[in-house]
């Protein structure tokens, strides 16, 4: 299996902090990560089941950037069709105390968050000010 290239201009590399919120910040490896610690080992269909409107496609990308992270295991098992599952390497699992963390605040603080998206109001930029508008 190809190993995903990173862009190294980002310089994630070098900064361990960015690397990682990459890794843990993108829309679907969480869920993966949770849905895994929830559910124990899992097959491809059997996850997809499980996370809610995320596509085959994104779902095999998100699968190969974790196992190449070494957040999960991929075992292959020789059958006719060939069986794959899904399961947390240690790695994953240590990290599933500071994600249960994040989606803990998440849950207690969605509503302030929404609440302080409706109530903002952009500001209003001088007249021939484009740096506002971005």
């Amino acid at each position: 299996m190809a190993t995903l290239k990173r862009d190294s201009s980002s310089g994630s590399e070098s900064c361990p902090i960015r690397d990682a919120l990459d890794r843990v910040g993108d829309r679907w490896s969480t869920q993966v990560l949770c849905t895994l610690a929830q559910k124990g080992t899992l097959r491809f269909s059997a996850l997809k089941v499980n996370i809610e409107d995320i596509s085959q496609r994104m779902l095999a990308q998100t699968l190969r950037r974790l196992e190449q992270d070494g957040f999960l295991s991929r075992t292959v098992y020789p059958t006719n069709p060939p069986r794959v599952d899904y399961a947390l390497t240690p790695l994953g699992k240590s990290l599933l105390q500071p994600v249960s963390e994040l989606v803990r605040w998440a849950k207690q603080n969605h509503r302030r968050v929404l609440d302080a998206r409706k109530l903002y109001v952009p500001p209003v930029a001088p007249a021939g000010d484009l740096s506002a508008q971005v």
